[in-house]
């Protein structure tokens, strides 16, 4: 696979969908970084603060693509938190408003450069394999990775019309992530300074990451010869949740005493996720892995900042 890199990324415009949520907002500061003009699923698309259009509106959507015109897309916009609570909305914003992206996009006059679309690393699952290559079986174990895994067999409906590209993000964290996310909230009970924090199941490890690392792999994607690719995006290197709360404490300069809340425990729970990055390596070149501490020492500084 030939390597593109990333001083040669040529400049064009890029529509971001979900350009307000927490990656959207890193992931347009990344593109402007580089040269692109951001354009938003929003009622005027050169404005990114007019109001935002619905996935679901079938038209909305078709218009507002039609007066973009963009040259490639970045869908964020999805309902992305695993315990989100209504399935019904989940599988509609995650599949059938990703269908009505994609069949706006193919109604466009001029090809597209890519058209990337966020899926997730759990649709492994929980998988005995060791290191989980994009080549692994997917084993989705919730309602949220089934719907992303739905997402990804229905955008291959459109290889024939248009470049997309399957990315499969691991776990990824930092500034401006919900608390109702587990790093944020272990961040947030240590910035109080907080003796105790009651968590759910903790014997889990995963293939953390820093979102910046995510935002500047989705633009670099943009611009390598990986349509019709499906791409991990991870370190390679998993940390368990006792691993994490061990750096905040050093962080910190304090323990905590951690709790088993029943309430919070999820019932198919993914025990394990490390990822194989050989093929985001091969397609654009080195990666700029940021150490886990290094984030979170980032997070926890954080509300220091003015």
């Amino acid at each position: 696979m030939n390597v593109t890199p990333r001083s040669e990324a040529a400049p064009g415009r890029v529509l971001v969908t979900g350009h307000k949520g927490f990656t959207g907002r890193y992931v347009v500061a990344a593109l402007r970084s580089a040269g692109y003009e951001v354009l938003g699923l929003v009622e005027r698309p050169d404005d990114l603060e007019s109001p935002g259009i619905n996935l679901l509106d079938r038209a909305g959507v078709a218009g507002a693509i039609a007066e973009a015109r963009p040259d490639a897309v970045i869908h964020l916009a999805a309902i992305a938190f695993v315990a989100h609570g209504d399935a019904d909305e989940m599988y509609r914003t995650n599949v059938v408003g990703t269908r009505h992206l994609m069949e706006a996009l193919a109604g466009l006059p001029t090809t597209l450069r890519s058209v990337l679309l966020a899926s997730s690393a759990n649709v492994y699952g929980n998988s005995d394999i060791e290191l989980l290559s994009e080549s692994v079986e997917p084993s989705p174990a919730n309602d949220y990775a089934v719907s992303k895994l739905a997402m990804e067999y229905m955008a291959k409906l459109w290889l024939d019309r248009l470049p997309v590209i399957l990315a499969r993000p691991f776990n990824y964290t930092g500034v401006g992530q919900a608390e109702n996310f587990l790093l944020p909230k272990i961040v947030s009970h240590f910035q109080r300074g907080e003796r105790v924090i009651e968590l759910g199941n903790i014997d889990v490890a995963r293939d953390f990451q820093d979102v910046r690392f995510v935002a500047d792999a989705y633009v670099r994607l943009l611009s390598a010869n990986a349509a019709g690719q499906t791409v991990n995006l991870c370190s390679g290197t998993s940390v368990s949740l006792m691993q994490v709360i061990g750096m905040m404490q050093e962080i910190a300069g304090y323990e905590i005493e951690v709790r088993v809340n029943p309430a919070f425990v999820r019932g198919n729970e993914v025990a394990r996720l490390t990822g194989d990055n050989r093929r985001l390596r091969s397609l654009i070149g080195p990666l700029d892995i940021i150490p886990l501490r290094t984030t979170l020492e980032w997070m926890f500084d954080s509300r220091k900042t003015p």
